[in-house]
């Protein structure tokens, strides 16, 4: 029988891509593992207004607030700030003909979505993240 458990090596999840795949929705294990983008406007919080913590759909780690979202017009879920800096890793991402910077989860390495520099204050970032790497905690 398979080993269900989650394994943590200095705070990372690791599981097999056959836990990924049970545990994830199809389109979560697309985006988090494969690193596919949902539809622009079509992701669950694209227009959601709720107070809340933004968790990662694949561990639970924190991700952002609710306070740091705003509408970009872009298509998907913007964010001026992580929650928690450390909470997330930033990666050069030179695929589709273009140099991006990728956002991943430090604590599973799923795929998150880009950050770039064209946000509102005070960071002037915006995190454009795919819906179904999230999970919203409503406050």
């Amino acid at each position: 029988m398979p080993d269900t458990k989650m394994k943590t090596t200095d705070n990372k999840v690791i599981k097999s891509e056959e836990q990924w795949r049970r545990e994830l929705s199809p389109m979560q294990y697309a985006v988090l593992r494969e690193k596919a983008t949902e539809r622009p406007f079509s992701g669950e919080y694209e227009h959601d207004h709720r107070a809340g913590t933004y968790t990662c759909a694949g561990c639970g780690n924190v991700l952002f607030e609710s306070d740091a979202k705003f509408d970009s017009g872009c298509g998907w879920p913007s964010f001026t700030q992580p929650a928690v800096e450390s909470h997330i890793d930033e990666e050069r991402d030179v695929s589709h003909g273009m140099v991006r910077t990728e956002v991943l989860c430090s604590k599973c390495s799923g795929h998150l979505g880009h950050v770039f520099p064209d946000g509102p204050g005070p960071t002037g970032l915006r995190y454009c993240i795919n819906s179904a790497a999230l999970k919203l905690e409503p406050k």
